[in-house]
C-alpha cells in the first residue's frame, strides 16, 4: 500500500508538471502556426529585405523541433491518465485484500491454506497421465558454467525439498554441486560439493529418490551414487549399449546413454549395434539397475537433438540448434509411434540437456551455458470414481 501511495503521489506531481508543459507547448504551437503564416506571406510578397527574411526563417527553424516534442507530450498525457486509473484500481484491490485478511487471525489463515492445499492435492491425484500438446516460452533461471552441462532437482523429493544439483561439462567430470534451494542456485551460494568416485560421460544424468544415476566415462556402465552416504550403491553394465560417442545425439558430447524419470519411474535411452543405431528405451529398476523391459523406437539416435519421457512416452527433438521442434513420439504403453510438430523456442541455440521433471511438470534444459525451464501443456484424462 505504501508503494502504491508513493507511486500515486509521484504521478500526481508528474501529471501537474506535464499539464503545465503541455499548456506551454500548446501556446508555442499557436505561435508557430502564426509564424508560419507570416513567413509564407512574406515569402510570397517578397516585400522584406533579405536580412529580415533570413532572421524570420532562422526563428522558424528553431521552432521546428518543438513539433515532435508536442506529439510526445500528447502521448505521455494519455499514458499518465491510463496509469492513474490502473493505480486507482490496484489500490481498491489491495484495500479489499486487507479487509479480508483482517477478518482472520493467523491460525485461521493457516487452516484455510492447509485446507486449500489438501484440495489441490486431491485434484492433482485425479489427473491421469497426459499427452504433450505444447511447450511454453523459455524461462532463464541462470547463466553459468560451460557450453555443456546438466542441472536438476530430485523428482521424488517432498514438496518442501527444493535442492538443485549442478554438473558442469559433458565428460571426465566428477564434481557435483548440491544447492540448498533454487534461490540459492540462482545466487550461486549455499552449496556442498560431492566428488564422484568415477567420472561421468554425457549430460543425461538424473537425481531420483536421493541418488544420482549417470553413465561412467568411457564405458557402458551405469552408476547409482547415493548422496547421503557419499558412495556408489550399485553399478551395472548396460549390455550392448553404445558408448564413447558411438551413438550420441546430434550434438555429440558422449551423450550415448541418457537417464530419464517420469511418472512411471526410471528409464534409460540409448542404442546398440544390433538395432542399427535406432533409439531404444529401457524401463529400469532404480534399486538394482536391472532392465525390466525394452522398446525399439525405430528412430535414429544420431538424428535426434535430445529426448525426454513424459507418462511413458518418449518425445524426440529433430535438432539441438535453433529452429528445433519436438518431432517424434513413441508410446511404450502401445508400442506405437507418431510424428509430431510441437515447436519450442531454443533461445540460446544449442541444447545439450533436456529432461522432464514429473514433480514440477517442467522441462529442465542446459542451453549454451544457460539453465532454462519450460512449462509443458498436457492433455489430461480425468479419473473419476468407478473408473
Amino acid at each position: 500500500m505504501e508503494k502504491v501511495q508513493n507511486i500515486s503521489q509521484s504521478m500526481e506531481v508528474l501529471d501537474l508538471r506535464t499539464f503545465r508543459d503541455l499548456q506551454y507547448l500548446r501556446n508555442t504551437e499557436s505561435l508557430m502556426k502564426v509564424l508560419d503564416t507570416k513567413l509564407r506571406a512574406t515569402d510570397s510578397q517578397r516585400n522584406v529585405n533579405a536580412k529580415s527574411f533570413q532572421e524570420l526563417k532562422d526563428k522558424m527553424k528553431q521552432l521546428l523541433p518543438l513539433i515532435p516534442v508536442l506529439d510526445q507530450y500528447k502521448s505521455d498525457t494519455k499514458m499518465i491518465v491510463q496509469l492513474k486509473e490502473e493505480v486507482r484500481n490496484l489500490s481498491n484491490v489491495l484495500l479489499l485484500i486487507q479487509e479480508e485478511m483482517g477478518a482472520y487471525d493467523y491460525e485461521e489463515l493457516q487452516q484455510r491454506v492447509m485446507f486449500l492445499e489438501a484440495r489441490l492435492h486431491a485434484c492433482m491425484q485425479k489427473l491421469g497421465c497426459g499427452k504433450l500438446t505444447g511447450v511454453s516460452n523459455p524461462i532463464t533461471v541462470r547463466a553459468s558454467g560451460s557450453r555443456f552441462g546438466s542441472w536438476m532437482t530430485d523428482t521424488m523429493a517432498p514438496s518442501a525439498d527444493n535442492r538443485v544439483w549442478y554438473m558442469d561439462g559433458y565428460y571426465k567430470g566428477r564434481r557435483v554441486l548440491e544447492y540448498r534451494s533454487l534461490n540459492d542456485f540462482i545466487k550461486g551460494q549455499n552449496f556442498v560439493q560431492h566428488l564422484l568416485p568415477h567420472p561421468w560421460a554425457g549430460t543425461g544424468h538424473v537425481v531420483y529418490n536421493g541418488s544420482l544415476y549417470y553413465n561412467k566415462y568411457q564405458s557402458n556402465i551405469v552408476v547409482k551414487y547415493h548422496f547421503r552416504s557419499r558412495s556408489v550403491s550399485v553399478q551395472r553394465s548396460l549390455n550392448n549399449a553404445g558408448y564413447n560417442n558411438t551413438f550420441p545425439y546430434s550434438w555429440g558430447g558422449f551423450s550415448d546413454i541418457d537417464f530419464m524419470v517420469d511418472e512411471n519411474g526410471l528409464w534409460a535411452v540409448y542404442t546398440t549395434n544390433q538395432n542399427a543405431g535406432n533409439i531404444v528405451v529401457s524401463k529400469m529398476d532404480p534399486l538394482t539397475l536391472e532392465i525390466l523391459k525394452t522398446w525399439d523406437t525405430g528412430y535414429p539416435k544420431r538424428s535426434a537433438g535430445e529426448s525426454f519421457m513424459i507418462c511413458g512416452t518418449l518425445y524426440v527433438t529433430n535438432s539441438h540448434l535453433a529452429g528445433a521442434k519436438i518431432y517424434f513420439a513413441y508410446y511404450t504403453n502401445s508400442s506405437t509411434y507418431e510424428y509430431t510438430d510441437i515447436p519450442f523456442h531454443n533461445q540460446y541455440s544449442h541444447i545439450s540437456m533436456l529432461d522432464y521433471n514429473p514433480r514440477e511438470r517442467v522441462l529442465y534444459t542446459w542451453n549454451n551455458g544457460h539453465q532454462v525451464l519450460y512449462n509443458v501443456t498436457l492433455f489430461h484424462v480425468i479419473k473419476t470414481n468407478g473408473e
